[in-house]
């Protein structure tokens, strides 16, 4: 589903130049990937010497690779220089692993950061800011009405709901996305938001933030998750495509059947599935209907491929 390349003229090397932060991720890897492929130059943002190393295997003159921390602000100031655009996601240092309080703040200064950077560089003409499906599915029970059953990308999560909870990937998530979005309002920055399912990733394993909850997401029928290569071509999708506006909600796969949740539990936790609620077991049968939606994203991504006509 790879979306088609853009038509550059040529006239100015700066429309081809994008940076990726943090590019050392999983998505920012395989973005860095798909971009230089696509006749971009790239300017990979990573956050650790290793990373750099890794990054700079091979002679490609279409890539820089600049060392950058989300909480210097002159170091993504320099990584963004010259670029037209940005695709930016937060990946927690590497000696800082796990989601809490102090975790959501990092989170949340990087966000400020990298917009307000995108703000006073001249050249950025558009971010596409990666958030999670996290940012919307937690609300409280008492929030749900009759006249909005389901979710998609205009819900919220509740921040109160997700503290009490200790829910912080999901407490992060909207805080940073929320003052990413005030910051891209306020300065007039072009942004569009990528929230993401989990990301089926070959790294991925039970501790991932994200699976905070788990149970209580597939009991909603909101536990979505991504393939690596369908989240890239989102981020293209919505980069190239001009019409891209506002936050898209990203999945390709929904986990609400016992066959589905016992398959992703013997990928999280070989061969041992003992940890799962009662309701998922192998021997019952059952499907728990679907509350979540990414018609806005599919209607993109089609109208992409057919040249918006």
């Amino acid at each position: 589903m790879a979306p088609a390349p853009l038509e550059f003229d040529g006239s100015s090397s700066s429309l081809k130049k994008v940076c990726v932060m943090d590019a050392g991720g999983s998505l920012g890897s395989a973005l860095v990937h798909s971009l230089l492929q696509r006749g971009y130059f790239v300017h990979a943002a990573i956050h650790s010497h290793d990373e750099m190393q890794s990054m700079t295997v091979g002679d490609n003159k279409k890539l820089r690779v600049f060392h950058t921390d989300p909480l210097d602000y002159h170091s993504i100031v320099e990584a963004l220089e010259g670029c037209y655009g940005l695709f930016y996601s937060f990946e927690p240092p590497s000696d800082q692993p796990s989601y809490d309080e102090l975790m959501t703040e990092m989170e949340v200064r990087a966000a400020h950061n990298v917009l307000e950077a995108c703000a006073q560089t001249d050249t950025i003409d558009k971010v596409v800011f990666t958030s999670s499906a996290t940012a919307l599915i937690w609300r409280d029970p008492s929030d749900s009405t009759p006249s909005s059953p389901d979710f998609d990308e205009r819900n919220w999560s509740n921040v109160n709901f997700c503290k009490k909870f200790k829910l912080w990937h999901g407490l992060s998530k909207t805080l940073a996305e929320k003052t990413a979005w005030a910051l891209a309002m306020d300065r007039g920055v072009n942004m569009v938001s990528i929230n993401a399912g989990l990301l089926l990733s070959p790294d991925l394993t039970i501790t991932h933030p994200y699976l905070k909850g788990a149970a209580e997401m597939y009991e909603d029928g909101v536990f979505v998750t991504v393939d690596l290569k369908f989240l890239v071509d989102s981020h293209i999708c919505v980069f190239e495509e001009v019409s891209a506006y506002g936050r898209y909600l990203c999945f390709n796969h929904v986990i609400n059947c016992n066959k589905d949740a016992v398959k992703l539990a013997h990928i999280l936790l070989p061969p041992d599935i003992s940890s799962l609620p009662p309701s998922m077991t192998v021997g019952e049968s059952r499907m728990v209907p679907q509350r979540i939606s990414n018609k806005k994203l599919n209607k993109l991504m089609v109208d992409f491929e057919n040249g918006g006509q």
